[in-house]
């Protein structure tokens, strides 16, 4: 991760979508900021809404990006349910209100070529500074993740499958990514991928690298951080996070509250730190998924509320 350029970005004002989430005041574990719930990212009724529910934020910075765009930040989500489908809402703050895109699903289940999978779900959004591209990753089915591009944030082309099950063998489902910019040492990468890998029926965060973001992606064959050491069966939802020269994962787990780990700039440990943020009664129970960004020097953490199947998407306000 280009530490010299989220750092300088967060003070600013803004570092949605440069990376993993930079600078914040040190409150939890990991000096993970303590997030108050603000409010529902999308207000219903949506015109896209084909099962009632959706998932997995990914929030965007892009008006140092592109011109013309809708709004400062960009708000990527889906429904999980079949037949799901890419979606994009956006807004000039991350505080919101957030305007559902007209044009959704940007990406749906019918594949290039002809075909069709059950659904495609879990958008997660990268930059690439060298092509001016964005690069969104995505699941469909949940044994394949796949990758597509786009100039302006919104149409998307290119759809190409990079990570599956047959490429780690032993696993079930390689699902739920998300790609950050992070060099790992001596794997001349400068995109890391943290992914959801299901193995022997556990849920477990796995990771893969690639120098390019796009294609020549190769996978570590076993888990970056496992359920055990947290008293827990199943974690997902990986994201990084980056501070006080070190690197963390951020997850939940199937006790609806979220943790974080430190697993070092090489990925080489992993120390559990515990519970950064736990379900208020407006959660339903769970908590999901995050998605961190700064908006003039506030964190804000976007992510799943509810069980699954049923979620929704919120906004926390980090202080």
């Amino acid at each position: 991760m280009n530490r010299r350029t989220l750092l300088g970005a967060a003070l600013a004002g803004a570092t949605a979508g440069l990376g993993a989430q930079g600078v914040a005041r040190a409150a939890g574990p990991g000096g993970m900021p303590t997030y108050t719930y603000l409010r529902d990212a999308l207000t219903l009724p949506l015109r896209y809404n084909p099962t009632g529910e959706f998932i997995f934020p990914c929030i965007r910075g892009v008006y140092d990006k592109i011109s013309g765009a809708r709004g400062r930040y960009y708000l990527y989500y889906a429904p999980h349910e079949k037949p799901g489908g890419i979606c994009v809402a956006w807004a000039n703050s991350l505080a919101g209100p957030f305007t559902e895109g007209p044009a959704n699903p940007v990406i749906d289940n019918v594949l290039p070529g002809g075909g069709t999978v059950s659904h495609v779900s879990s958008p997660h959004v990268t930059w690439d500074y060298t092509t001016r591209q964005f690069f969104l990753y995505y699941h469909g089915e949940n044994t394949t993740t796949r990758v597509a591009r786009s100039k302006d944030g919104l149409t998307f082309t290119d759809e190409t499958p990079i990570l599956s099950t047959r490429l780690v063998p032993g696993l079930t489902e390689t699902s739920y990514a998300r790609v950050f910019e992070h060099a790992l040492p001596g794997r001349g990468n400068r995109f890391t991928m943290v992914y959801m890998g299901v193995l022997a029926g556990r849920r477990r965060i796995y990771h893969g690298w690639s120098p390019n973001g796009w294609d020549q992606w190769q996978f570590s064959q076993t888990p970056l951080v496992n359920p055990e050491p947290d008293g827990l069966t199943d974690i997902s939802g990986p994201s990084l996070v980056s501070r006080d020269g070190t690197t963390y994962v951020a997850y939940h787990g199937n006790d609806g509250k979220m943790r974080i780990t430190e697993v070092g700039n090489g990925f080489d440990r992993e120390n559990h730190l515990g519970v950064f943020h736990s379900p208020v009664a407006s959660d339903n129970g769970r908590t999901a998924a995050p998605s961190f960004g700064t908006d003039g020097g506030v964190p804000y953490m976007f992510y799943e509320a509810g069980p699954r199947l049923n979620a929704r998407i919120c906004v926390a306000r980090g202080a």
